[in-house]
C-alpha cells in the first residue's frame, strides 16, 4: 500500500498541516520538525509533492533546483536569476529548499525517480553527499558554489568562486591593516564543506604573514543573521583582544555587526568586520559592509548554459571558476 501524507504525519508525530508545510518547503517550520519529517519521508521513499503535478505535466521541459538552507540571501538571488534564465529558454523550474544539514543528493535522487526532471541545479553542497549518492542520478547536473572537480561523474559539472583564494584575500586585508587577533565566524572543519575551503584561505594568509591562526578564534554557525549574532557573542565572551571578525558569509557578518553594536562596540573603530558573498543588503548596512563579492550573475548564466547544452547530448563535464571582487566598504579599517 502506498504511503500517504497522513501516514507520514502519524509516524513523525506531527500534524498533517505541518507535514504539508515541510513537503512544500515553507520556511515557517522548526528545524527539529523538518528533520524528523524528512527522515520519515526518506525512510519510506515518499516523494514530497511540491510542484509534483506541474512537473509531471511538463517533465520534458523541467529543471529541479535544490537549495541548501533557506536563510542564505546569496542563494535567494541566485534562485531568482536561475529561474528567469531557464524560463526564458522555455524550461519550467521546481525549487526545493532543504535544511543545511540535509543530504541534498539523496533528496534529488527521489525527485529524479518520481518526477524525472531533465536536469538539476544544486546551490550549495556537501561533497561527501555527492561522492556517496550522486551515482543514482543520471540527468545532467551543475553544482553551484562548490567544485565537483575530481569526482569524475560524467553528468556533474560545477561553477564556483575560488573560495580559498577569496578568503585569503579577505584575511590579507585585515592582516595588512595591522590586525593580529581575528575571529572567524562560520567555520566548519568538515573538509567537504565550502566554509572549510574558506578557512584554509585564512590559514594561508596567516602563514604568509608569518603568523599563527589560533583555533580558539574560530566559531561555527549556520548561514543566517541570527546565527551570526549568536556566534559573535560567543567568540567575544571567551576571547579577549579581538580587533576584527571575518564572517564566512555576509548574513553572518550583518548579524555580527548588530551584536557588536548591542554590546556598545563601534564598527570599525573598536572592531572591524569583513563578510563574504557580496549580497545587496550589505551595501545598505550602517556601516556599509566590507566583503568579497561573488559574481552570481556570471555564475548562474554559465551554470544554465552548461546545463542546457548537456540536456540533448553527452558532453563532458566542465569545472569553471568565476573571479571574485573585493568590496572595500566601511566596516573594516586599519589599526592606528
Amino acid at each position: 500500500m502506498a504511503v500517504t501524507i497522513r501516514d507520514i504525519a502519524r509516524e513523525s508525530g506531527y500534524a498533517v498541516g505541518t507535514v504539508s508545510r515541510v513537503l512544500n518547503h515553507h520556511p515557517d517550520v522548526s528545524e527539529t520538525a523538518r528533520q524528523r519529517i524528512m527522515a520519515v519521508v526518506e525512510a519510506h521513499g515518499f516523494t514530497p509533492n511540491s510542484n509534483a503535478r506541474h512537473l509531471k505535466q511538463s517533465v520534458s521541459r523541467s529543471v529541479a533546483i535544490i537549495v541548501k538552507g533557506s536563510s542564505n540571501l546569496l542563494f535567494a538571488d541566485m534562485v531568482e536569476r536561475a529561474q528567469n534564465c531557464l524560463q526564458s529558454r522555455g524550461f519550467d523550474t521546481a525549487v526545493h529548499y532543504l535544511d543545511e544539514d540535509a543530504n541534498e543528493v539523496a533528496f534529488a535522487a527521489i525527485v529524479a525517480r518520481e518526477y524525472k526532471p531533465r536536469g538539476f541545479l544544486f546551490l550549495g553542497g556537501n561533497l561527501d553527499c555527492f561522492r556517496s549518492d550522486f551515482a543514482a542520478i543520471s540527468a545532467p547536473a551543475v553544482l553551484l558554489t562548490n567544485s565537483a572537480r575530481g569526482m569524475d561523474f560524467p553528468n556533474l559539472s560545477s561553477v564556483t568562486t575560488d573560495d580559498t583564494a577569496a578568503a585569503r584575500r579577505a584575511m590579507d586585508l585585515l592582516l595588512e591593516g595591522g590586525h593580529r587577533r581575528v575571529g572567524i565566524l562560520g567555520v566548519n572543519f568538515d573538509c567537504a564543506q565550502i566554509s572549510y575551503s574558506r578557512f584554509l584561505g585564512c590559514q594561508e594568509s596567516f602563514e604568509a604573514h608569518g603568523l599563527v591562526l589560533d583555533a580558539a578564534w574560530t566559531e561555527y554557525c549556520r548561514y543566517s543573521m541570527a546565527e551570526g549574532y549568536a556566534a559573535a557573542g560567543r567568540i567575544l565572551d571567551r576571547t579577549e583582544g579581538l580587533t576584527a571578525l571575518f564572517a564566512l558569509s555576509d548574513v553572518m557578518a550583518i548579524g555580527a555587526i548588530r551584536c557588536l553594536r548591542d554590546r556598545g562596540l563601534r564598527v570599525p573603530e573598536d572592531i572591524s568586520v569583513v563578510g563574504f558573498d557580496g549580497v545587496a543588503l550589505g551595501e545598505y548596512c550602517v556601516p556599509r559592509l566590507t566583503t568579497i563579492r561573488q559574481d552570481t550573475r556570471s555564475m548562474v548564466l554559465r551554470a544554465a548554459e552548461i546545463l542546457l547544452s548537456r540536456l540533448d547530448g553527452e558532453l563532458p563535464p566542465v569545472y569553471e571558476t568565476i573571479p571574485f571582487t573585493v568590496i572595500p566598504g566601511e566596516s573594516a579599517a586599519a589599526i592606528g
